[in-house]
């Protein structure tokens, strides 16, 4: 369950934000602040007593203490919350993701869309698993069991209560929901790229754009990503790819 802090200058659109997040089962609870100056000031009197903090849904155009600088101030914690961004302008998503944004959503708020931000900033907090050892599902073939080690995996396709598992041996299909793999396997190089598909970053070879549409090749198979993934797979790709830099 999380624990949230919406921040907004618009008092209008500050409890409509608190609100929705309230509806969402997956918040815990939803404290809110007026300007920039009150949000740090709340965040270190929670941090200093204790209490967790797992998330940020923070507007970017307040007097005072913008969202952006605020932003930086946060990213000094030493466990800072992750952070949505939630305005009315475009203009500063590129910097909202070099902040390390979980999301960037833009008003009026959509329900949808923000549970949609929601459930990046629940995978985004889920602890990393260790990644120095190589995850494995086991598979059920006829009477014998297969274990498919996570580093084979190319992507997972949602099949109602099942998940399938592509490799380049085949696929396996796995009594499992895709967000319960995706929790498994945050941390390890796993991108939703649709709302059925889940897709490792190392197989990833190619983001072309195609007809109006962005495709991925992911292995040897190309796979369509969605409108509403489009931007955070951009971003989650090229951030992997410096992070793999010498």
């Amino acid at each position: 369950m999380l624990r949230l802090l919406a921040v907004d200058d618009e008092v209008p659109a500050l409890e409509e934000l608190a609100y929705l997040l309230r509806q969402d089962s997956r918040v815990e609870q939803v404290s809110t602040a007026s300007n920039g100056v009150s949000a740090l000031q709340d965040m270190v009197q929670m941090i200093g007593a204790g209490e967790r903090l797992d998330g940020v849904f923070l507007d970017i155009r307040m007097p005072g203490l913008d969202g952006l600088d605020l932003a930086r101030l946060v990213g000094g914690f030493p466990s800072p919350p992750k952070l949505v961004f939630v305005t009315a302008h475009e203009d500063s998503a590129v910097t909202a993701f070099e902040l390390e944004a979980v999301d960037y959503l833009l008003k009026p708020v959509r329900a949808e869309r923000l549970a949609e931000a929601v459930r990046r900033l629940e995978v985004a907090s889920a602890p990393v698993a260790d990644q120095g050892v190589d995850d494995v599902i086991p598979v059920e073939l006829g009477g014998r069991t297969r274990f498919v080690p996570q580093q084979a995996v190319w992507y997972a396709e949602a099949k109602g209560d099942y998940v399938r598992l592509h490799t380049v041996d085949g696929s396996y299909l796995v009594r499992m929901s895709l967000a319960a793999l995706e929790r498994r396997w945050v941390g390890a190089g796993f991108i939703r790229v649709h709302r059925s598909t889940l897709v490792s970053a190392r197989h990833v070879s190619e983001l072309r754009f195609e007809g109006g549409r962005v495709l991925l090749t992911v292995g040897t198979e190309t796979l369509p990503v969605s409108r509403r993934h489009t931007r955070q797979v951009r971003e989650q790709l090229v951030r992997q790819f410096r992070a793999a830099m010498p």
